[in-house]
């Protein structure tokens, strides 16, 4: 595998966020959700109803499910959701050796309607993973990465342990400080070396000589303002 490393004019958290992310805590994203998500969620609530309503593992823009899957493997107690809103990238074949683990669901939706949706209903993730998402590196982007969308503030506002992954350091420099100025927590970026990976990003970066970073922040020690 040969993926190249990522490129970008910005060499350091963007000197508009901490402004941005004020914005979006103060004025809530009104955008209406669309039935087709409504739906979407309703059928990953009733899903995970039925199994038991275990602790809920959120696993937003899964891709081809494959981390989805590990992480239902490394947490046998806990329900896992895989939401992506691609259906060709559901469908997609992600190797997976063996039986299919049953305590998950998967679920085509957008993240953005799915996110307020949840913290609507009052969702409380145990655990919520964001894995290698597009990291748009050009410094005219900073409101379609996660940390500048108009959305973060749901993200922050669901709880639980949080994770970002990412071979753009900054990106998740930026992650962890929107997660400070949102919880009042001390969240850093750290180097991340996986035992082995779980997405096919991180085993394409991984094979590919990437240093990969993450920020993991418990949510429940603090409250999004």
């Amino acid at each position: 595998m040969n993926s190249s490393p990522i490129s970008s004019a910005q060499t350091g958290v963007h000197e508009q966020l901490a402004e941005l992310v004020a914005r979006h805590a103060q004025h809530p994203f009104r955008k209406p959700v669309t039935d087709y998500n409504q739906r979407a969620f309703d059928a990953s609530m009733h899903a995970w109803q039925s199994a038991g309503a275990a602790p809920l593992i959120l696993d937003t823009g899964c891709g081809v499910g494959l981390s989805t899957l590990n992480l239902a493997t490394q947490y046998p107690d806990h329900f896992v959701i895989g939401i992506d809103q691609s259906a060709d990238r559901l469908a997609r074949n992600t190797h997976w050796d063996g039986p299919q683990p049953e305590n998950l669901c998967f679920v085509r939706a957008d993240l953005v309607d799915y996110w307020r949706l949840a913290q609507q209903t009052g969702l409380r993730p145990a655990r919520h993973y964001l894995l290698y998402p597009n990291p748009w590196p050009k410094i005219g982007h900073l409101a379609r990465r996660w940390p500048g969308h108009a959305v973060f503030p749901s993200i922050v506002a669901l709880g639980g342990q949080i994770e970002c992954r990412s071979n753009w350091r900054i990106y998740v420099e930026e992650f962890a400080a929107a997660l400070n100025q949102l919880s009042g927590l001390s969240v850093q970026a750290e180097a991340w070396h996986p035992a082995a990976p779980i997405t096919p990003f991180e085993r394409k970066y991984l094979a590919s000589g990437h240093a990969l970073w993450r920020c993991v922040a418990d949510l429940d020690q603090g409250r999004a303002t």
